[in-house]
C-alpha cells in the first residue's frame, strides 16, 4: 500500500498548532508565498520561449542591473502578499523603501522580507536560481507599518523559508520547529512534502565561494581556503570546491549534502555583500534549524541587529564544525594583527 503524500498546505495547517499566535493568519501568509512561487515557477520554466530574458533596462536599490525576471518576481510576490490581507508589509531587496499593505487601517500582524529572484545573473544560462523569505511578527501597533517592524534581529523571525527553481522545484521553509522540504508535481501544481525534518550532515566536505576573489579576502579567510584545499598541511583529506553563484542554490545542496558556504568581506566590499535582512537572516534561521550554524566570522547572523533594510554582511554558514573551523582561523589572524 503507498503512503499518501501530504500536499504544502495541509501540512500547514496541520502544523498551525505550534504557531504561539495561532490565529490562522501566519499559515494563510505561508500558504500566498508558495501560490506566488507557482507563478514564478511556471514563468522560470518558459523563461527561454517568451521576452522575459535579459536585462530590464533599470538598476535596482543596490545600483545593480535588474534582469527581467527579477521585476518578475517581485511583482508576483507583492501582488500575492497584498491580495491576501494577511501582510502589513514588505520590504523587497529589489524596492528602496518598504511597501506598507496596511493603510486603509486593516492591521496585519505579520511583515515579509523578500528576495524575489537571488542568483537573477544566472537566468539567461538556464542555471538553478530561487526566492528566499522571511517573516516576522510586527511590533508596531498603528497603521501604517513602520521600519521598526522590519529591522528586528533574525532570532524575532517566526518564519524563514526559500524556493528553488531547479530540476525540480523545491520549497523549503521552518516556523522555529525544524525544517521542511517540499517538491512541486507540475502535473497537478501542489506542492508536496518530499524532504521532511532535514537535518546538515555532521560532517561536510563541499565549500561554496568565489575563489576567484581569494586575494582580496581576508588573511583568516585564505587561511580558512588553503585548510580547505589541504595546502596547509593539516588537512589530510581535502574539501571540493562547489560554487553555483546562487546562495540558494549553493545553500540548498549544502544542507543536503553537508557543507560550508562563505561570502566574507574583502577589499573593495569590506562590510560584505549579501543583504542581512534578505538574504543571511531567513538562511540562517533555516540552517540553525538543520542543525547548522550561521556567523559573520564573529558574532552569530541571527544575533546582529540591522540598522537599516540594505544592510550587508559577511556570512560563513552551513555545517557547524566547518564554520567553526573557519572563525577559529579568523580569530587567529585578528589576534596577529593587533
Amino acid at each position: 500500500m503507498s503512503v499518501r503524500q501530504i500536499v504544502l498546505d495541509e501540512f500547514i495547517i496541520q502544523k498551525e498548532k505550534d504557531f504561539p499566535y495561532a490565529t490562522g493568519e501566519l499559515s494563510a501568509l505561508l500558504r500566498d508565498i508558495g501560490v506566488a512561487a507557482k507563478i514564478v515557477n511556471r514563468e522560470v520554466n518558459r523563461a527561454g520561449l517568451g521576452d522575459i530574458l535579459g536585462q530590464h533596462g533599470s538598476d535596482n536599490v543596490q545600483g545593480e542591473a535588474q534582469q527581467k525576471l527579477d521585476v518578475l518576481a517581485n511583482n508576483t510576490f507583492i501582488n500575492s502578499l497584498k491580495t491576501s490581507g494577511m501582510c502589513a508589509g514588505i520590504a523587497s531587496e529589489e524596492d528602496e523603501d518598504i511597501i506598507c499593505i496596511d493603510e486603509d487601517g486593516h492591521k496585519s500582524h505579520y511583515v515579509v522580507t523578500m528576495d524575489p529572484l537571488d542568483g537573477s545573473s544566472n537566468i539567461d544560462v538556464n542555471v538553478s536560481i530561487g526566492t528566499i523569505f522571511s517573516i516576522y511578527r510586527r511590533l508596531s501597533t498603528k497603521c501604517p507599518c513602520t521600519h521598526e517592524d522590519f529591522l528586528q534581529p533574525g532570532r524575532q523571525q517566526v518564519a524563514a523559508g526559500y524556493v528553488i527553481y531547479g530540476s525540480s522545484t523545491m520549497l523549503v521553509y521552518t516556523t522555529g520547529k525544524g525544517v521542511n522540504g517540499f517538491t512541486l508535481d507540475p502535473t497537478i501544481g501542489e506542492f508536496y512534502l518530499s524532504h521532511p525534518d532535514i537535518k546538515i550532515p555532521a560532517k561536510g566536505s563541499i565549500y561554496s565561494i568565489n575563489q576567484g576573489s581569494y586575494t582580496k579576502f581576508p588573511k583568516g579567510v585564505q587561511a580558512y581556503l588553503d585548510y580547505c584545499l589541504g595546502i596547509d598541511g593539516t588537512n589530510p583529506k581535502p574539501y571540493s570546491l562547489r560554487y553555483i553563484g546562487s546562495m540558494v542554490a549553493d545553500l540548498h545542496r549544502n544542507l543536503i549534502k553537508g557543507g560550508i558556504f562563505i561570502y566574507p568581506s574583502t577589499d573593495d566590499a569590506p562590510k560584505g555583500k549579501l543583504r542581512l535582512l534578505y538574504e543571511c537572516n531567513p538562511m540562517a534561521f533555516i540552517v540553525e534549524q538543520a542543525g547548522g550554524k550561521a556567523t559573520d566570522g564573529k558574532r552569530n547572523i541571527l544575533d546582529l541587529k540591522p540598522e537599516k533594510l540594505h544592510e550587508r554582511t559577511p556570512i560563513f554558514i552551513g555545517n557547524t564544525e566547518m564554520v567553526e573551523k573557519a572563525e577559529a582561523l579568523l580569530a587567529q589572524y585578528d589576534q596577529a594583527t593587533v
